[in-house]
């Protein structure tokens, strides 16, 4: 058996009855279950349907997700996420080259390595190369004063925590952020790369080994095989070509408002949804969420 769940942004429900009760019949699926009142609803379906990916773009110019995977095991037992553009919405490198008066040049390459264009370790070398000389005192304002987090994290988080999930924020991204917004989430660890300085500057190096795609996976192979538990039961999300082989390799990988290169390559992408809508892919009704 296959789930097929419906899914808009939060801040515009925008999904009808009539709209998935007519999906329902097309596909003859069965048991019509709403997750959250026009925002998210979910059917069973005995296989997947061969028109779905044309079905998928029909809905994505309506503003609506939509995904299918089997139904056994989809409420996962790790949550292994992203940082940037994924649990916080900038990429902190990018801010960091702001304050430092280089954004333009770092955010080409943070985007061409981002879409897969570029070796990320040899692109993240370049970008930290040219923060050579920025006063270590900036991280710490840049991390107050310029980064958000992305809507649905703090839910997503304390949800899945509460049902007995274990939660690990896996960044590409520099320690220094990923430390205070591991802790705002609520994430019981974090991994992520560790920015050099020297006398109270950057000195435009990273520490070795740089944390990047092969570490991502090594990650999840790790915290997996510690809790005794299999890449199977691994929900991940990303959106950077880095994450690529982490969202390959769990049994759910979420391409959330991904790059267009990354999103090609996952069966599971959500594009006006926020982080709650992988709660909603594992079945869980916005009854269900826990609020911290």
């Amino acid at each position: 058996m296959y789930t097929a769940t419906l899914l808009t942004a939060p801040s515009h429900p925008s999904l009808s009855a009539e709209r998935a009760g007519a999906l329902l019949d097309r596909w003859q699926g069965h048991g019509l279950r709403w997750l959250s009142p026009g925002e998210a609803a979910e059917f069973e379906l005995a296989h997947l349907p061969g028109d779905f990916w044309a079905v998928w773009a029909e809905l994505q110019a309506q503003g609506i997700d939509l995904a299918a995977q089997p139904s056994e095991g989809r409420r996962k037992r790790v949550l292994l996420a992203d940082m940037d553009s994924t649990m916080i919405a900038q990429e902190c490198i990018d801010e960091l080259a702001a304050a430092a008066g280089v954004g333009p040049q770092v955010a080409e390459i943070t985007a061409r390595a981002m879409n897969g264009e570029l070796d990320f370790g040899g692109a993240l070398l370049a970008r930290v190369g040219l923060l050579r000389g920025l006063p270590e005192s900036t991280v710490a304002q840049v991390l107050t004063e310029r980064i958000t987090l992305t809507p649905g994290g703090r839910e997503l988080v304390a949800t899945m925590r509460a049902h007995g999930a274990y939660a690990a924020l896996v960044s590409g991204g520099f320690a220094a952020f990923a430390e205070g917004v591991a802790a705002q989430l609520g994430f019981d660890e974090y991994r992520a790369n560790t920015l050099l300085t020297q006398s109270g500057r950057l000195t435009g190096e990273v520490a070795h080994p740089i944390l990047g795609r092969q570490a991502k996976v090594e990650a999840l192979l790790d915290i997996t095989a510690r809790l005794g538990l299999r890449p199977q039961d691994v929900l991940a999300v990303g959106d950077g070509a880095n994450d690529l082989d982490m969202l390959g390799l769990a049994g759910a990988g979420v391409a959330l408002h991904a790059k267009p290169a990354v999103a090609a390559q996952c069966d599971l992408r959500i594009h006006h949804g926020d982080l709650t809508a992988l709660l909603y892919l594992q079945g869980y009704a916005k009854s269900e969420f826990v609020f911290s």
